[in-house]
């Protein structure tokens, strides 16, 4: 995907990222929890990153578009360590240790950092009562959805270990928002595909110190890692990283980047009806009713970006 004014962009292959974001990224928490099980934290980054970058990299370099421009390099290493390195690293991370119920909770608060670190668009967010509405109830739905797993684990997870991962998750989201927002404002043209392959290139060099250093290696033995753990690596690579993560990365050229974060209300909702349809498990009338707030908030915020971009047409 080249990067593209929002007036131009168009509309079904918005819709095509936007689902492809929703679906594909609420499935990860489940194959990212696959995934460290059988291998460390960082160096299951560093393989995800690199590998999904070199390969997307050799697509653009096939197609003959242009691969080392030094602005967008430059970009690309600010965007790769504050999006992956501490916003998705620091997720992987927790997830050895806290409820994933917990770590949903607290990236879904990335769209309220949105708000808060996009000054461009202070007047027209801070402003907008369909949007600011959206937002928090948006977040009210979340806590609903996970309120009784999040209950049970309070008396599970031990202390110290639960307050740092809340602290680095907080980290994590704000990371994650701020450096959506320096792409989307410091992109200097080119190809989007190609940003996104050095993003996640940059990301997976960042990993590479940290598993070293934390000695991982001497923990792990790759010949003795089943099946179950490579096939979750390879969704990860494949769909979570070069599908999703380059429709995000087009979708924040073209269309406003607190519409692009409901991502965060929308991926929750998807890990859970997943474990409806394929693991069997129950959701309650609490659930259900955090379910509607979010889908009812992200239609709000999406109806408010809509009557905006149509009034500016």
């Amino acid at each position: 995907m080249s990067a593209t004014k929002s007036s131009h962009a168009p509309a079904l292959l918005v819709i095509l990222a936007f689902a492809t974001v929703y679906v594909v990224w609420g499935s990860t928490y489940f194959f990212i929890q696959k995934a460290v099980a059988h291998l460390p934290p960082f160096l299951m980054g560093a393989m995800r990153f690199l590998t999904a970058g070199v390969l997307l990299l050799a697509w653009c370099g096939a197609k003959k578009e242009k691969l080392f421009e030094p602005a967008q390099l430059k970009t690309a290493a600010v965007t790769g360590f504050l999006l992956l390195f501490i916003g998705n690293g620091a997720v992987i991370w927790v997830e050895q240790f806290m409820p994933s119920a917990m770590v949903a909770i607290m990236v879904s608060s990335s769209p309220v950092w949105f708000v808060l670190l996009d000054v461009p668009r202070w007047k027209e967010n801070l402003t907008n009562v369909s949007t600011l509405t959206g937002l928090f109830s948006g977040f009210l739905g979340v806590v609903l959805l996970f309120w009784e797993q999040i209950s049970n684990s309070i008396h599970v997870t031990s202390q110290a270990p639960k307050m740092l991962g809340l602290a680095l998750l907080v980290l994590a989201s704000a990371a994650w928002s701020g450096g959506s927002l320096y792409s989307k404002y410091n992109s200097k043209g080119g190809s989007a595909t190609v940003s996104t392959a050095w993003q996640m290139i940059m990301a997976g060099i960042f990993f590479v110190p940290c598993s070293i250093l934390t000695g991982e290696s001497r923990h792990v033995t790759l010949s003795e890692v089943p099946a179950e753990g490579w096939l979750a690596l390879i969704y990860l690579i494949l769909m979570g990283s070069i599908a999703a993560y380059s429709a995000y990365v087009w979708l924040l050229q073209v269309r406003p980047a607190t519409q692009v974060s409901t991502y965060a209300y929308v991926n929750p909702v998807i890990a859970v009806l997943l474990g409806v349809f394929f693991a069997n498990e129950k959701v309650s009338y609490l659930q259900v009713i955090g379910l509607i707030i979010i889908l009812g908030s992200v239609l709000l915020i999406n109806l408010a970006k809509y009557k905006k971009a149509k009034s500016l047409n």
